[in-house]
């Protein structure tokens, strides 16, 4: 994903629009995600390599990291981590607590889920917690399902696994977006 997605909120007038990785939004990656995750559980090492160096752990291996901007304010983010040729995993998905209900968490999952695709992805991942209710559901929505949790030894949090499995386009093995910016 080179270039912007945008949706304008008929109800209010705003426009948001998503958008990949740009250093100058690591800072809102970092505490949007410690918000969710300080509030429901605790910071794990995992979570301070990422959230310290998305550009190493993330963009360098291939992922991305998105962003829900309005009025370009960060709302909301999300990270796609490419773990093989044929898999991906969604996580470190956030949306401030004000901007929550307003269908950021729709934006960033159809941004991360086409990314998937179109880097040429079979199946995309999600490791999560059933106390995060709306997420879960916000997963199931958009068609994962799921399936028996194996042992991961990056999150003690971890109680529930979603899959999504897909159908590729073609491999786009030039995706402008596939290293970040």
């Amino acid at each position: 994903m080179n270039e912007a997605m945008g949706v304008t909120d008929e109800g209010t007038g705003q426009h948001s629009v998503v958008v990949p990785y740009h250093e100058e939004y690591r800072v809102a990656f970092e505490r949007l995600n410690r918000q969710w995750i300080e509030t429901y559980f605790v910071v794990e090492p995992a979570d301070r390599e990422m959230l310290g160096d998305p550009r190493g752990k993330i963009l360098d291996r291939g992922g991305q990291v998105f962003f829900v901007l309005e009025r370009g304010e960060v709302q909301g983010t999300c990270a796609v981590l490419r773990h093989s040729a044929e898999e991906c995993e969604i996580a470190k998905m956030a949306v401030a607590p004000a901007a929550r209900g307003r269908g950021f968490g729709d934006l960033l999952m159809e941004a991360s889920i086409d990314f998937a695709r179109q880097i040429g992805s079979r199946r995309v991942v999600i490791l999560s917690n059933t106390v995060l209710e709306p997420a879960i559901r916000l997963y199931r929505k958009h068609g994962f399902v799921q399936v028996p949790l194996a042992a991961d030894p990056r999150y003690r949090r971890a109680n529930i696994r979603l899959e999504l499995e897909l159908n590729p386009r073609a491999p786009a093995a030039s995706f402008p977006g596939a290293t970040g910016r």
